[in-house]
């Protein structure tokens, strides 16, 4: 997948243990977009809230 000046993604990656791995792909970090993944990505594997949260959306979703 090529991504353009104006775009960013999220690459998240699971283990079998099950540890999870958050990497940003973009051609530009300093554009809106790349600073915006890399933001989200910060938040996802500082906040332990979010995570909690995330995860409780997930389980929702897979009873």
């Amino acid at each position: 997948m090529e991504l353009t000046n104006n775009q960013a993604a999220l690459i998240i990656e699971t283990s079998d243990t099950g540890e999870i791995t958050v990497n940003v792909a973009t051609p530009d970090f300093d554009g809106l977009s790349g600073k915006v993944c890399q933001a989200i990505a910060m938040k996802l594997m500082q906040d332990v809230d979010f995570q909690e949260e995330i995860m409780r959306m997930v389980e929702e979703e897979n009873p």
